[in-house]
């Protein structure tokens, strides 16, 4: 079953061909509005992405980057966190391997940008939407953050003294 992505943009592979091609990709309000509720992001106010795809003999090599002007929701006072994003894009599309039953896959260092294909074309627009996803602090902090935690009885590392059996630990280490 194929289902449509918040920020899709289907590349054919025969449109590739033997060539490298380079393309351009800008997430529309529907798009945004869409990708803002796949990664509960207080706004997104715009997404972009410049991306060259060039064969090679294992799949397709999309190399670019993309920016990104967005919001996060604060993870202590939900206030909304605006940030820019400006990273790189590499990911290798390879086609799905073909196998019976469960199989099992060893990923090295660089397998972890390769994203498998379907059919004859490549999911552009969700290899940036997913890359989005990855580029995202995953706790977003305001400038309030610290008195909102403060105030709700959450002490910080400096407060915190080890008790018990760990608490000469710090003292027997510095002794070393």
């Amino acid at each position: 079953m194929v289902t449509r992505n918040e920020f899709s943009h289907m590349v054919k592979l025969s449109d590739i061909g033997n060539h490298s091609r380079n393309i351009h990709l800008s997430a529309d309000g529907e798009s945004r509005s869409a990708l803002m509720a796949r990664f509960d992001l207080a706004a997104l106010d715009s997404l972009e992405a410049e991306i060259s795809l060039k064969p090679e003999a294992a799949g397709i090599v999309a190399t670019g980057r993309f920016t990104a002007s967005l919001a996060q929701y604060c993870v202590a006072s939900d206030e909304p966190v605006p940030a820019q994003l400006d990273e790189p894009i590499h990911i290798r599309f390879v086609p799905e391997p073909v196998v019976g039953g469960e199989i099992e896959i060893e990923l090295d260092a660089d397998d972890c940008d390769t994203m498998f294909q379907e059919g004859q074309s490549i999911d552009l627009g969700e290899a940036v939407a997913q890359s989005l996803g990855l580029a995202l602090d995953p706790y977003p902090r305001s400038p309030n953050a610290e008195a909102v935690l403060k105030a709700a009885g959450v002490k910080s590392e400096d407060e915190v003294a080890p008790t018990g059996a760990l608490s000469g630990l710090k003292d027997l280490l510095a002794k070393k």
